[in-house]
């Protein structure tokens, strides 16, 4: 898998609060098959990851919403956090860039509580999805379907649970990704 993302480049949008594995081991993995991954927040500096509830390890932002465009990215990551989830997902900047990205059809790749974004931005419904099973009700009410499933694809939309979900969410993130470069 070395190598065939190369050219690729992947947004991974998250704040303070994030849960550490679901943004460190997408970002691990998508540069490892090549891709140029950049994290992109709110604020410049230094954004605070979670490990649960304990305090994790800080990670670099390399862009923020104000000068990012999703027409720079040919794929978004937005990983979890109950914190990063929650603050995120009122971030008129985030659900725009959400928003644009399903418009071009490009994948987002969603785990645990970042499934809250997608649900602000209003690109649920008629979907089916999974997350951290406390979202059901949430994803529901916005007119998508909720499934207990280790990982599920919906078009372009790619959904897991936890961090324990993670190898087959890289695996269906970076599939999707090497089919687009194929076509």
């Amino acid at each position: 898998m070395a190598g065939n993302l190369n050219g690729y480049k992947v947004a991974v949008l998250a704040v303070d609060g994030f849960e550490q594995a679901e943004l460190v081991e997408p970002k691990r993995a998508l540069a490892e098959a090549g891709a140029t991954v950049h994290v992109i927040s709110a604020k410049p500096g230094k954004i605070q990851g979670f490990k649960h509830v304990d305090k994790g390890d800080a990670v670099e932002v390399d862009t923020t919403f104000d000068k990012a465009s999703v027409d720079d990215y040919d794929a978004v990551v937005l990983p979890g956090g109950v914190v990063n989830g929650d603050a995120i997902r009122v971030l008129p900047q985030a659900q725009a860039f959400v928003k644009a990205a399903d418009v071009a059809k490009k994948p987002i790749a969603v785990i645990c509580h970042g499934t809250w974004l997608p649900v602000s931005a209003g690109i649920i419904k008629g979907r089916t999805v999974t997350s951290w099973p406390s979202l059901q009700d949430d994803i529901r009410n916005a007119g998508g379907t909720w499934v207990d499933q280790e990982v599920v694809e919906d078009g372009n939309l790619i959904s897991s649970r936890k961090p324990d979900d993670l190898p087959a969410f890289n695996k269906t993130l970076i599939a999707q990704l090497s089919k687009r470069k194929a076509a």
